[in-house]
């Protein structure tokens, strides 16, 4: 693959930051990263076993003192017990205002040190680093930060900009395939929200971009962060066109939430969210059955699952009636009426949703 380094920019206030994707870009770290000399480098244990000291090194050698705060892995961790934890060292670390935090992870430390980073000290600077293709072009891009609570996912959280976002391809090698795959289900996400010739692209080249081809996967991160990045340009505060990004999510949320989390990847249960919201679209919003059936397989070459796990139809509903997308007019689900063509749906038919989980039960 070639040492090209993508640039894209994201435009939001108070100041527009750079997305910078290319292999061994971790390497330059130091010529990217915030000037203050203290750093809390957050991250979990699996990750940083791979990464951190290597990146620790870097920053030691320009002249940064480093704060190593280390988590376990996994959605579990993304809680208020852990997130104290981190502001805790940060504090015993004594890192001031113009000390910053680097969020070496997936999504998870992605969020947690994105919250952390937004509220210690009332706001310090974050660059994210993330180190999965989801968090590559989704979490660590748009300043959303957070943590989950026992009644649902990312209920406690805030908006917090990264200075700089460093995506380096090479990282994806290391991804179990269940992993990769799972993350997939984003990149199908954003081939329905953004133009239709994209997602025929993907069709074509699900093969290449599922063995990991270094050109593949250089197109789809490029591609999928300057589509999210023109959504979150145009609304930072998830009050109009950004909440199109929960296409799928919904549904997705509400899985994880039953199951519980960690029992189900994100990735899957967006999958499976995907799929439900295209056959709710069927039903209001004149969907086509054919589009349906493209998404459905593209999902199956991703290797994700295409059904409901064994739980109660009206577990599922009750977590979605927690969604925050709803209010007090009732629940809301982004649709689409194409390919390309999304739009936040206000759902008075409850009997719809449950009808759309019954059918496609394992």
């Amino acid at each position: 693959m070639s040492k090209r380094l993508v640039r894209v920019i994201v435009n939001v206030s108070p100041k527009a930051y750079p997305v910078l994707i290319g292999d061994g870009v971790l390497e330059k770290i130091a010529a990217h990263a915030p000037r203050g000399k203290k750093v809390a480098v957050v991250s979990d244990e699996k990750v940083f076993a791979l990464y951190g000291e290597a990146l620790c090194g870097k920053l030691k050698d320009a002249g940064r003192a480093t704060t190593k705060i280390i988590i376990k892995a996994g959605e579990q961790q993304k809680n208020m017990e852990i997130f104290s934890t981190v502001l805790t060292q940060m504090i015993e670390s004594n890192i001031g205002r113009d000390g910053w935090v680097a969020a070496l992870g997936g999504g998870v430390v992605g969020d947690l040190a994105g919250f952390a980073a937004a509220v210690y000290l009332r706001g310090v600077a974050v660059m994210q680093i993330p180190t999965t293709l989801l968090a590559q072009v989704d979490s660590a891009i748009g300043g959303k930060t957070g943590v989950n609570h026992h009644l649902g996912k990312n209920l406690i959280g805030a908006f917090h900009q990264p200075e700089t976002v460093l995506c380096d391809t090479a990282v994806l090698a290391t991804l179990s395939e269940r992993e990769y795959s799972a993350e997939l289900a984003e990149v199908v996400k954003y081939g329905l929200l953004g133009e239709a010739v994209f997602f025929k692209w993907l069709e074509k080249n699900a093969a290449a971009v599922m063995a990991r081809d270094c050109g593949a996967l250089a197109r789809v991160i490029a591609e999928l962060v300057k589509i999210k990045a023109a959504i979150v340009s145009s609304d930072e505060r998830e009050k109009g066109r950004r909440a199109l990004l929960n296409l799928g999510h919904t549904f997705a949320h509400a899985i994880e939430s039953a199951v519980g989390y960690g029992e189900w990847s994100h990735g899957e249960a967006v999958a499976v969210g995907l799929l439900a919201a295209a056959r709710l679209s069927e039903k209001l919003n004149g969907f086509s059955a054919i589009d349906t059936a493209r998404i459905e397989s593209l999902l199956s070459c991703f290797a994700l699952p295409i059904r409901f796990p064994d739980i109660s139809t009206e577990s599922l509903s009750a977590f979605m009636l927690l969604d925050k997308k709803n209010t007090a007019d009732g629940m809301h689900f982004v649709l689409m009426r194409a390919i390309g063509d999304a739009e936040l749906t206000p759902l008075a038919n409850k009997e719809l949703v449950l009808h759309t989980i019954e059918e496609m039960k394992e």
